[in-house]
């Protein structure tokens, strides 16, 4: 069963990249709010140029109807006392009276430094709280939407090292804001660069049954258990309350990981995992792989080297729900530097597969490729890789094409 947190508001978490013209997003963060004329405090808190994000954000806003201001509250703000804007009284009852609460991209550690130090609530992170409680609409797009879950991750890029272990509390993850339910874990970013790869070993080690990954100028309306789709690209719903690993294995590996790709317009329900299509997805025939008379659009079969490149992950989705095969595999390696580096010649082999249930949809009605794909199974296996892995071909090794019969 899942739990939400004690409150009724809504939560937009966006994958970040947002484009100022995505409509959508921004007016969906003013409806929410309680349309036009709602307060909305913007939080340019992360941001290494917090003056000039603030001034995109705030006008984003406004051009939507609403009446967003800017919490002077940023580490890297000048002429500000931050301490003594972060205490002042005045402006913590403006935000706690507030409908609405953005926190800008940047760096999460300066949201959570600034607004969490030592994982203890200011007071203007309890008026944010009031902001929620009292039903209105928390946002944030980047960093902003990493604190959304009780862990987030602080400065975990190197996905392949996350997978081989290499991670630290308080360094690589820390401790969130907690506005989603406390068994899902957001991350964002995470088609363009491949977060997969990091988000598989977090939940498993923090025992997070739910993942919640968002990618680029994409943003998901969370309230409760329900999820919605909104904005250019998608996100990936990750569920591992079926997975199993080999405890045996001295690194990360997982089987039976569920997997699901929604993007605008589609619906989810994480307690009972049902997913609704957009309404114009569901103009087309539904996609079932499994079904009598499956005929698949390409026949092609491809190995993803770098399974965690950009886009690679949901090409391989997309791949196992209309190709011709029943698994879609990949790689995710890099070659260690030198020979210190632990673990450098180990890899992990992404096996995407079918099972009972997967399913999806597909249309061009919108004038792109857009996809729902429900219910992929993957498994990730650690690999030994050969170094060099190749060698050049020389003359003495020449290599024999066989020919091809015509018939």
């Amino acid at each position: 069963m899942l739990h939400s947190p004690d409150q009724p508001g809504t939560v937009i978490v966006i994958g970040g990249a947002l484009k100022a013209d995505s409509q959508a997003v921004w007016q969906r963060i003013v409806d929410e709010a309680g349309g036009p004329g709602s307060r909305i405090a913007v939080f340019p808190t992360a941001a290494y140029e917090p003056a000039r994000v603030a001034a995109q954000i705030v006008a984003s806003l406004n051009r939507c109807g609403a009446q967003a201001d800017v919490v002077p509250i940023a580490p890297h703000l000048a002429g500000v006392d931050l301490q003594a804007t972060l205490n002042d009284p005045a402006l913590i009852a403006r935000v706690a009276a507030s409908r609405g609460v953005f926190f800008s991209g940047g760096a999460q550690e300066y949201l959570v430094d600034t607004l969490q130090p030592d994982g203890r609530d200011t007071p203007m992170l309890a008026a944010i709280r009031k902001v929620a409680q009292a039903g209105g609409v928390i946002a944030g797009t980047s960093a902003g939407a990493a604190v959304m879950s009780r862990v987030m991750f602080r400065d975990a890029m190197d996905n392949l090292a996350v997978l081989r272990g290499q991670w630290r509390a308080g360094q690589e993850y820390d401790r969130g804001f907690g506005f989603v339910s406390p068994q899902l874990l957001v991350d964002q970013h995470f088609l363009k660069r491949g977060r997969i790869g990091r988000m598989l070993p977090a939940m498993r080690a923090l025992g997070y049954p739910l993942g919640l990954g968002v990618d680029e100028n994409a943003a998901v309306v969370i309230r409760g258990s329900l999820l919605e789709v909104i904005g250019g690209s998608g996100a990936v719903v990750v569920d591992l309350r079926e997975a199993v690993h080999d405890a045996a294995l001295p690194v990360f590996n997982l089987r039976g990981a569920r997997l699901s790709y929604l993007d605008h317009g589609d619906r989810h329900d994480l307690a009972t995992g049902h997913t609704t299509p957009a309404e114009h997805k569901r103009r087309e025939p539904r996609i079932e792989p499994g079904a009598a008379g499956f005929e698949p659009a390409t026949r092609s079969e491809r190995y993803f080297l770098d399974i965690l490149g950009e886009g690679c992950f949901l090409a391989a989705m997309v791949q196992l729900l209309q190709g011709a095969f029943e698994e879609v595999k990949g790689l995710a390696f890099r070659a260690r530097l030198g020979r210190a580096e632990e673990a450098g010649d180990i890899g992990f082999e992404f096996r995407l597969h079918r099972g009972p249930g997967l399913a999806g949809w597909h249309s061009a009605a919108r004038g792109c490729e857009e996809y729902t794909v429900v219910g992929a199974r993957l498994d990730v296996i650690p690999v030994r890789v050969a170094e060099p892995l190749f060698t050049p071909l020389t003359a003495e090794q020449p290599h024999v094409v066989p020919s091809v019969a015509r018939s």
